[in-house]
């Protein structure tokens, strides 16, 4: 449980939500088995309701792991768009592909491998969506890299912002985090109060961001 909502809530919301088929089935499995960290149920529907809306044709995602988000996207347009994906972790990125060539869209992702924060910088082209979940304490600085690399009218979407509801409460803080929960707090007002933008924050999963680049 991500600690922001009531059990019962997240587990009601979970319920709602169908699980992956297929290779997006598999995926799910290895993450369950291997402990490796996937978005949330609730929030691959979030994420299936915006690109129905969007429909973009280019989407940047910033932290690639084992490639699951990439493929709910791809696989909600049914490969009508192209994905560039940064995943720093290189036992990540040979997992990602791998999964990836499983799937019937491979040849439509791109896995960078490499710091985000380096990799923003040397990126060419416009995308129409760009997805963070990557290093929570890096937002800012992936936001403001990512702001040139986005058409107006764009979105970002930032996820695990709220990161175990303690970004909205200092009695939930554990002192190991506080540096990450006082840069998320910092982000989430950055964006609340930059102009041409509009954000709200959704309190689902770990909580998410979304970020709209006025046209």
């Amino acid at each position: 449980m991500t600690n922001i909502n009531e059990d019962y809530i997240e587990d009601y919301l979970r319920g709602l939500v169908k699980g992956g088929q297929g290779f997006l089935a598999d995926m799910e499995k290895y993450a369950e088995d291997n402990h490796v960290p996937i978005v949330e149920p609730e929030v691959a529907q979030l994420l299936r309701v915006l690109l129905k809306s969007m429909k973009p044709k280019r989407i940047l995602e910033i932290g690639t792991a084992i490639g699951y988000s990439a493929l709910v996207m791809m696989d909600t347009l049914k490969g009508n768009c192209k994905i560039t994906t940064i995943e720093i972790r290189e036992d990540m990125v040979e997992l990602a592909q791998d999964f990836l060539s499983k799937s019937p869209y491979g040849d439509r992702v791109e896995v960078i491998h490499g710091d985000a924060s380096q990799v923003l910088e040397r990126l060419e082209g416009k995308f129409d969506l760009i997805f963070m979940d990557a290093a929570k304490g890096q937002y800012i600085d992936f936001f403001d890299k990512s702001i040139k690399l986005l058409n107006p009218d764009g979105m970002i979407i930032a996820d695990n912002v709220l990161f175990r509801g303690m970004v909205a409460s200092d009695n939930l803080v554990i002192r190991r985090k506080i540096t990450i929960v006082k840069r998320l707090r910092r982000f989430l007002k950055y964006i609340n109060e930059l102009e041409g933008f509009t954000s709200c924050v959704i309190p689902i999963g770990d909580g998410v961001a979304l970020i709209h680049k006025e046209a």
